[in-house]
C-alpha cells in the first residue's frame, strides 16, 4: 500500500510522531527491549510496515480509546491493549468497516484488557496507564516519567469532544482532570494528544479543569454553536484561540 498519508516526525531520539493525513496521530516510542505503538490511526495504510521502518524491536500496541480513528490500524498487528470499558465501542466501530476489511483480507486483532495503574516496561523506559475517562468511558493516557511526558489520546486536548453518545457527564471529565493533576501533575511537563503535530504544555489539564468548572456552574451564555457530523451542539472556549474548547450538548 502507499504510505503517502503518513507524515513521520522524530520528536526525541527514541520517539516518533506519525500524522495520518492530518486526521489523527499515533506514536512509536522505543525502549531498549521493546517499542510501543500508541494508537493506530485510520487503517488506510499498513501501519505495521511503517513502524518497521523506524524500529525492529518487539511491539506493544496500546489504544487510548475505542474510536475508529485511533484503532482501525489494529488490523495490521497481532494484538492490542484497550481499557475494557471501551471494548464494546471498539467492536461497534469495527463492525462499521467489516465488509471493507474483509474485501482487503484484513480483520481486527484481538484485544487485551489493560487496567489503570498498569505499567509497561520497554527496557529502560516505562509507561504507566492513567485514567482519562470522559471523552469515552475507557479513555486512558500513558505516562512516561523518564521523558516527563503524557500521551493523552483524545482524553485530554484543547479541542475536546464531550458531545458524543458515548461521552460521560461533564462531572466525570472534571474528576479525571482533578485526579490527573493531583496524582501525576508533578510527573509530566508536556502532553502529546491524539491529534497533535507537536508537544503541548502540561497546563492544558488545568485549562480543561477550569472549563469543566465553568460548564458545571452554567456559564454557557456566550458559548458559540458547533457543527459536527452528528448535528449542531455548543463549544465552551478554553483559550482565545478559535476552536480550542470543550464541545458539549446543552
Amino acid at each position: 500500500m502507499s504510505q503517502q498519508r503518513a507524515v513521520i516526525r522524530r520528536l526525541l531520539p527514541h520517539l516518533y510522531l506519525i500524522d495520518d493525513a492530518g486526521e489523527s496521530t499515533c506514536y512509536v516510542i522505543c525502549g531498549e527491549t521493546a517499542a510501543m505503538v500508541i494508537d493506530t490511526v485510520n487503517g488506510e495504510e499498513d501501519l505495521h510496515a511503517i513502524v518497521r521502518t523506524l524500529t525492529d524491536l518487539p511491539l506493544i500496541v496500546v489504544n487510548t480509546h475505542g474510536h475508529c480513528d485511533h484503532i482501525y490500524g489494529n488490523v495490521f498487528f497481532e494484538e492490542a491493549w484497550l481499557h475494557p470499558d471501551d471494548l464494546a465501542l471498539a467492536a461497534e466501530h469495527f463492525t462499521m468497516m467489516e465488509e471493507s476489511y474483509r474485501a482487503r483480507g484484513l480483520k481486527p486483532c484481538p484485544f487485551r484488557s489493560l487496567s489503570i495503574g498498569q505499567v509497561f516496561d520497554l527496557g529502560g523506559l516505562t509507561l504507566e496507564v492513567v485514567d482519562l475517562r470522559g471523552h469515552t468511558e475507557g479513555s486512558i493516557g500513558l505516562l512516561d516519567r523518564q521523558d516527563r511526558l503524557l500521551f493523552s489520546g483524545d482524553g485530554l486536548n484543547l479541542h475536546l469532544w464531550m458531545q458524543l453518545d458515548e461521552s460521560l457527564p461533564m462531572a466525570e471529565l472534571r474528576g479525571s482532570m482533578q485526579r490527573l493533576i493531583d496524582r501525576h501533575g508533578d510527573a509530566f511537563d508536556r502532553v502529546l494528544t491524539g491529534h497533535a503535530k507537536d508537544f503541548a504544555p502540561a497546563d492544558i489539564a488545568r485549562l480543561v479543569l477550569r472549563g469543566c468548572d465553568e460548564l458545571l456552574a452554567g456559564h454557557t451564555d456566550e458559548d458559540p454553536p458547533y457543527e459536527f457530523f452528528g448535528g449542531v451542539c455548543s463549544q465552551h472556549p478554553l483559550t482565545g484561540v478559535p476552536g480550542e474548547g470543550i464541545v458539549y450538548r446543552k
